[in-house]
């Protein structure tokens, strides 16, 4: 989807989740933030720690660590998680990356690169969770300012925006997931598209006179 941090895409199809696999949020928030993913320097978990602890909430941590991105983790992130209110709990199934995202009073989204599309999103969205995300990449595209989460541009911003996302209508949240990213929207629109393509393709025959 984006390219740059300020300027979106138009005119793009994004993806959709099923949505037989997020059953309906209950309406109470979590007392805790998450972060999804993978621990790399471009997701910047290090300033998702720094926000967590900020904002006086604990933190967890569900993401894998590539080989790539060993040395970062061991020098940058594992220092940072230096007592209660961080916990690193790995790797997590589809079933626990569910669970904790519907658990969390927000998804930490704060990246540092032109992110395409961001699937956490969406399946925080399915959660009814808020989403608490850096203006960059496709994110001002995917994120609702003020309904399904708070765009932010800086680590001040972000810790005040915690306490703001946790208190939107998390059924709202919940159903703006439902309008505009479901597996079957997803497919609506690429019918449309064909169609449209095949339409503007097909030879037109002119009547002769």
């Amino acid at each position: 989807m984006g390219e740059s941090c300020h300027e979106p895409v138009r005119s793009v199809r994004p993806h959709g989740l099923p949505l037989a696999l997020f059953p309906p949020p209950g309406r109470s928030r979590g007392e805790y933030l998450a972060f999804v993913g993978r621990i790399a320097p471009e997701k910047r978990p290090d300033r998702a720690i720094r926000i967590a602890k900020r904002a006086g909430l604990p933190l967890k941590i569900a993401a894998k660590v590539d080989p790539v991105d060993t040395r970062y983790f061991r020098e940058v992130v594992a220092p940072m998680i230096d007592g209660p209110g961080v916990e690193y709990v790995g790797e997590v199934d589809e079933r626990g990356k569910r669970e904790l995202m519907q658990g969390a009073a927000a998804l930490l989204f704060p990246i540092d690169w032109p992110e395409p599309f961001g699937l956490v999103m969406i399946e925080s969205m399915a959660c009814g969770t808020p989403v608490v995300a850096w203006r960059c990449g496709s994110v001002p595209e995917v994120i609702d300012d003020g309904v399904t989460g708070i765009l932010v541009d800086d680590e001040d911003t972000a810790v005040d925006a915690v306490g703001r996302a946790a208190h939107l209508d998390r059924a709202r949240v919940r159903a703006t997931f439902e309008r505009r990213f479901t597996s079957r929207t997803m497919a609506q629109r690429y019918v449309a598209l064909y169609e449209a393509a095949a339409e503007a393709s097909a030879p037109r025959l002119e009547t002769v006179r």
